[in-house]
């Protein structure tokens, strides 16, 4: 029988998509590509956005229309956060929360014996642990997804996030190192840590973010250990210290901005202001060579008037980002956002995301021009277009024309020509 998942949203739904292949083959389950026609359909879904709700809701309407006699399943961020809103898309079979994706199978297993809709969403409760699965492959992929957190204590103002997820949890270090060791003999060189917290990884189980890291760092076949997402104020003297000594460190930093207006980050209920996450980006720029910083932003938050819009501006042509992730602000019903006062009109956040957006890719172009000439090492991916393509350790994408297919192998190249998203190299 053949099963096909359709994955929306971050690293986690990705390494959960990946937990549920797994699920899957190893209980006799073809699992396919969702462009295929397939027996079952299920669509991991994400709620970090009004936007990410509507494609959850036209996937499913998708698979069930391309096979009307297929088992579609909904489970993800979706169902957990808003199962009213869930529940009334009826093209759906099986509801799961991403509680109780490991009850995939049993529910599959009931629904082929009974042919009746099944909701299996179960509300996170405060004093969970961390549930989950370990994997041994990350199919598609060059670099693997190690999921080593959930949850979320900090509520800012603007997401849902802690509803669809709950209080942070943290895997266990022994689990973790037998993951690690798993992907090395699958031949993966390179991890990345992934959370929806990740760096409040350890402080429910007594460790640090810092042991993740150095439990990869002494596993034999990883060469290369990256993170996902973090929070700036969790980013201690001590943890830039360890990781700046890791010789496998990727110094490629995601650190969540969101506004860089003090009056915006304190509506938005985030723990520093603008002073603090500067200061925080020159520690990192003089403890690692060819660090990358990279960050989100939100257009538009509510009461946001032309002056703090400026001040966000500004603070980002100052910080010089490697690149930037722009969103127009979305309501999310259930936040206290929801109910400020001073919600903008879409055009206003659109034209304000817009402009962020173009100094963004103008820096990011100018950023990838002091590259040139630089002798860079390059974890290569799947070629594409002629070129070998891959990622430095700081993820400067980097493309290269060879006959040999470099896929999974780094290599050392020389930057020759630079572009505005891309730099081209030749191996040396």
């Amino acid at each position: 029988m053949k099963a096909a998942i359709f994955t929306l949203g971050c690293k986690v739904n990705q390494y959960e998509s990946q937990e549920m292949t797994e699920m899957l083959t190893n209980n006799g389950y073809l699992v396919v590509d969702s462009k295929e026609i397939a027996d079952i359909y299920i669509v991991n879904s994400c709620t970090v956005t009004a936007e990410s709700n509507r494609k959850t809701r036209q996937a499913v309407r998708h698979f069930k229309s391309k096979n009307p006699d297929a088992v579609v399943v909904m489970t993800g961020c979706v169902p957990q956060a808003f199962p009213e809103e869930a529940l009334a898309v009826k093209e759906t079979d099986i509801f799961l929360g991403n509680k109780n994706n490991s009850h995939l199978i049993s529910a599959l297993n009931k629904w082929f014996e009974e042919k009746k809709s099944i909701n299996d969403i179960t509300m996170h409760k405060n004093d969970n642990s961390y549930t989950g699965g370990i994997i041994t492959n990350f199919e598609g992929h060059t670099r693997a997804f190690i999921k080593i957190q959930d949850g979320c204590n900090r509520f800012c103002s603007y997401c849902a996030i802690p509803y669809a997820r709950g209080r942070s949890r943290s895997k266990p270090i022994a689990d973790i190192k037998t993951e690690l060791k798993n992907l090395a003999e699958n031949g993966f060189k390179e991890v990345v840590f992934v959370g929806i917290n990740l760096s409040a990884y350890g402080r429910d189980i007594g460790l640090s973010l810092t042991d993740a890291v150095m439990t990869a760092q002494n596993t034999d076949g990883i060469e290369r250990i990256r993170l996902g997402s973090l929070e700036p104020d969790h980013i201690s003297d001590e943890m830039i210290d360890t990781f700046a000594a890791c010789d496998k460190f990727c110094p490629q930093f995601h650190i969540s901005l969101q506004s860089g207006c003090d009056s915006v980050l304190k509506r938005m209920n985030r723990h520093y202001d603008s002073a603090y996450y500067r200061h925080l980006v020159k520690k990192l720029r003089d403890s690692f060579n060819d660090t990358s910083i990279t960050t989100d932003i939100i257009a538009g938050f509510p009461g946001e008037t032309d002056e703090e819009f400026e001040d966000t501006l500004n603070f980002v042509k100052e910080i010089c980002f490697d690149k930037v992730h722009v969103f127009p602000y979305s309501l999310r019903e259930g936040t206290k956002a929801a109910k400020m006062h001073g919600h903008l009109q879409n055009a206003i956040k659109n034209e304000r995301a817009n402009r962020l957006s173009t100094v963004c890719e103008e820096i990011r172009s100018i950023n990838f021009g002091s590259m040139k000439n630089k002798t860079v090492s390059v974890l290569f991916e799947m070629p594409k277009d002629g070129y070998n393509c891959g990622y430095t350790k700081n993820y400067t994408p980097i493309k290269v024309k060879s006959e040999e297919n470099l896929s999974g192998k780094i290599r050392d190249v020389l930057i020759t020509e630079t572009h505005d998203d891309f730099c081209i190299g030749e191996i040396i």
